[in-house]
């Protein structure tokens, strides 16, 4: 049942709790939103030095994995963040990790589809004043952040057209934070993703999960309650169960846990979350 999530200072005898019991830990992390903050051209975004950091210091305990999953594609992600074990892109229809790469075998039979659909509404769409369309291969992304209001119900109707005509019960459409999704009618998501790297995991590993869009929602559900699902931005209801309120409070809790959450895995000794920093370069103190 989806609860306005608590601030994650208040999560934390749960987070401390649920180390004690895990040998390992494993991380995932959406990209926009939460690793990098939202900028009007998806194009530009761009992980803060502070995550660069915080991730490469968690990642450099063996017992924890790392993962970065992205409605962005693989390709794309990869460029933007080299720090973490695995990439998972296309909300999580394409995984690669350990020298090779996994694609969801439905997805790729559907790619021509995906590919129609945007090429069909890259002309339809053109006149309208802000629009872009994305073809990722795998799905397709419509983005509408820069288009009027009073348009994006037009924009919609044109995109649900477009899969009503060419991938008719074998595409679906759906809605993220100012964009429109074009994905293959599977049951699968960043939800069935995170917990395939949990699965592939070894030991039983504690799982934390932090993303900041709806589509986020699904890898939520996943790891809660026995995990930690994290909230980051806007503060509403969620399946998440801790709240972060920006990517420069993500470093935070990245920082907490390479600094303190990793102790816990090994002799249960217990930290306080430390307040934001400003730079990757500087320390924070546990009081």
């Amino acid at each position: 049942m989806a609860e306005t999530p608590r601030p994650i200072e208040e999560r934390l005898p749960h987070l401390r709790r649920g180390l004690r019991d895990a040998s390992h830990l494993l991380v995932c992390l959406d990209f926009d939103g939460t690793l990098a903050p939202i900028v009007e051209e998806p194009a530009a975004a761009t992980i803060t030095p502070t995550n660069v950091a915080a991730l490469e210091a968690l990642g450099s305990d063996e017992r924890v994995r790392t993962a970065v999953v992205s409605g962005r594609g693989l390709a794309d992600v990869r460029e933007r963040v080299d720090a973490p074990d695995v990439y998972a892109g296309n909300h999580g229809l394409e995984i690669a990790g350990e020298g090779s790469v996994a694609v969801h075998p439905v997805a790729r039979e559907r790619a021509a589809l995906i590919g129609a659909v945007c090429g069909f509404l890259e002309i339809a769409l053109e006149s309208v004043p802000g629009s872009r369309v994305e073809n990722k291969r795998l799905t397709g992304t419509v983005h509408v952040r820069s288009v009027p209001e009073s348009v994006r119900p037009l924009v919609r109707r044109t995109v649900d057209d477009a899969v009503s005509l060419f991938g008719e019960g074998d595409l679906e459409v759906s809605a993220g934070r100012c964009v429109i999704e074009v994905s293959p009618a599977i049951d699968w998501g960043k939800g069935e993703a995170v917990a395939a790297l949990t699965e592939g995991h070894p030991g039983d590993p504690f799982v934390v999960y932090a993303g900041d869009d709806v589509t986020d929602e699904s890898a939520f559900r996943t790891v809660e309650p026995g995990g930690l699902g994290v909230l980051v931005g806007e503060r509403r209801e969620s399946a998440a169960s801790a709240w972060l309120h920006s990517p420069a409070a993500t470093a935070s809790l990245l920082w907490w846990l390479a600094d303190v959450g990793v102790e816990l895995l090994a002799d249960g000794e217990s930290g306080r979350f430390p307040r934001e920093r400003d730079t990757g370069s500087e320390r924070y103190h546990n009081r």
